[in-house]
């Protein structure tokens, strides 16, 4: 996947890396890192009233240019177009969330990459409890350390890999996905419907997310959290604080609605 606008000199800027990138694994593990801790994992467009524009060329302008952030298929999409550039093998995967209650369909986007004849899993989309850094796919069962975060994949005899994160001690699923390789465009359906459906969870509410050194902050409806070292601070935002606390806190500005 690429963009006609796209420039890898621009988007280093925009997450702010320094040095030459490579085709190696570290590199991919810095870049994901830095764009974690600089651009949100957001849904404004979706809470003023919009349909998320999955037009590559309009992702960089929203993301590079605008400094905005997005969700996964934006943020996944933009880390792709990087990916690309430097000539790494990638793979678009359909992940089933598995937070809720009841079993959603596979909505979710993450990459699957191809480096030195090992398979790793890159997610820069979902949220509270996504990955930090990338995850070797032949890794399995293993508690794996990110910063203050632990998670562990395992593969079931159906084929579909789990995510699972620890949560207060406890393990708790994320997301299943196999190998099946997607193309961009079967992401439309999905994105429509997190773009659109009165219970998805985007539309019900805003959802801001940006990692951290020390863990994450997280706007959800209106409740703001940090994370830091395992430690949460908690409080209630009003709406006359909103626009104040998405300029301070994610550098964002509320889009006006259509």
């Amino acid at each position: 996947m690429q963009a006609d606008n796209f420039s890898l000199t621009e988007y280093l800027h925009r997450i702010d890396y320094t040095g030459t990138p490579k085709a190696d694994i570290e590199t991919v593990a810095r870049m994901m890192r830095r764009q974690l801790f600089s651009v949100p994992f957001e849904n404004l467009d979706v809470q003023a009233g919009k349909i998320v524009s999955l037009v590559p060329e309009e992702i960089v302008d929203k993301i590079v240019n605008r400094k905005r952030g997005g969700y996964c298929y934006e943020v996944n999409g933009l880390f792709a177009m990087a990916l690309e550039s430097l000539g790494i093998s990638y793979r678009f995967a359909a992940a089933r969330p598995m937070i809720y209650p009841a079993r959603r369909p596979r909505t979710h986007m993450v990459l699957v990459l191809t480096l030195g004849g090992e398979q790793w899993l890159c997610d820069l989309g979902f949220g509270s409890y996504g990955i930090r850094a990338p995850m070797r796919l032949d890794a399995l069962d293993v508690e794996i350390a990110q910063d203050d975060d632990t998670f562990m994949l395992s593969l079931g005899d159906d084929g579909f890999y789990l995510l699972r994160a620890k949560v207060n001690g406890e393990w708790e699923n994320q997301y299943a996905f196999d190998l099946s390789s997607q193309e961009w465009v079967d992401f439309v359906p999905a994105n429509y419907l997190n773009s659109t459906h009165p219970e998805a969870l985007f539309v019900r509410m805003i959802v801001v997310v940006l990692m951290t050194e020390a863990g994450r902050k997280i706007l959800g409806g209106d409740s703001f959290k940090i994370v830091a070292h395992g430690r949460t601070e908690k409080r209630t935002v009003a709406p006359d604080e909103l626009p104040d606390l998405l300029a301070r806190e994610f550098g964002l500005t509320m889009p006006a609605r259509t």
